[in-house]
């Protein structure tokens, strides 16, 4: 986008402010002490509408087109179908944290559970900051990243218009490829 001289901005979730950071590590980082399901979830809320409210609202408002790594998807496919929370009840919930916000695009990466782990673990390994330590959600069982990736697919087939599944098993050069293909077409 940036090549075709778009404004771009580039955040994530949770993380994309500086309170978005706190929240972030105790969501992560908290060791081996549970956190309950509510305190999760209402976690992620106050990191997204404060993402919204600081950087999502005003880039937007500034005519910039917004790439965010998770958003609103990410609390239907862990917190819904992973943890069994009502999804009418988190849908409220995010729109109340976005106030109405919902993505015009959005990728979904998709590959096999395993592959997902096994990249997660290579990412910890080539890490600087943080070499060894799993976060909350690479210990969850299998089960439960099965339920989130069946999620994640749910959510695609509810909304084939806003989607796009990339089959994130392929090499990056490939899922590089298809992804500008697709901003080519559907932005430029």
């Amino acid at each position: 986008m940036r090549e075709r001289q778009r404004s771009c901005i580039v955040t994530r979730e949770p993380g994309g402010t500086a309170l978005g950071e706190m929240i972030r590590k105790v969501l992560l980082k908290v060791g081996d002490r549970e956190i309950a399901r509510s305190t999760e979830l209402f976690l992620y809320l106050a990191d997204r509408a404060q993402h919204v409210h600081e950087i999502i609202t005003p880039a937007l408002i500034s005519g910039s087109i917004v790439l965010c790594d998770r958003f609103s998807d990410s609390t239907l496919a862990y917190q819904g179908y992973g943890r069994g929370s009502d999804l009418q009840w988190l849908r409220s919930l995010n729109d109340a944290a976005t106030g109405g916000l919902h993505p015009d695009l959005s990728f979904l990466f998709d590959c096999s559970v395993d592959a997902g782990l096994a990249r997660a673990a290579g990412r910890r390994v080539h890490s600087e900051t943080d070499p060894c330590q799993e976060d909350r959600f690479e210990r969850e069982k299998l089960e439960f990243h099965e339920k989130v990736r069946k999620g994640f697919l749910e959510l695609a087939r509810l909304e084939p218009g806003r989607f796009r599944i990339i089959d994130a098993s392929r090499s990056v050069a490939d899922v590089g490829r298809q992804i500008r293909e697709i901003i080519d077409r559907e932005l430029f």
